[in-house]
């Protein structure tokens, strides 16, 4: 039984059907014996919209915080 992780975001999760897929993906991976970490990262859209957020708040938003908003999907 090997372990399988999977990530999703952006478009992938975009919608109800997507997400959908999405889990039909992870529930296959199960059923083929193999233990499954699932990731789901924001949906289409969402990252620059809590970027534009940020900067609504503050004109220079913490660096920190900015890095956890926009953290790329490969990390």
């Amino acid at each position: 039984m090997a372990l399988v992780v999977q990530k999703f975001g952006g478009t992938s999760v975009g919608s109800i059907d997507r997400i959908r897929n999405v889990a039909r993906r992870a529930i296959a991976a199960q059923r083929a014996g193999h233990r499954v970490v699932l990731v789901v990262s924001a949906m289409s859209g969402e990252t620059n919209r809590l970027l534009g957020l940020a900067h609504e708040v503050t004109t220079v938003p913490d660096a920190r915080e900015m890095d956890v908003l926009a953290e790329p999907a490969s990390k």
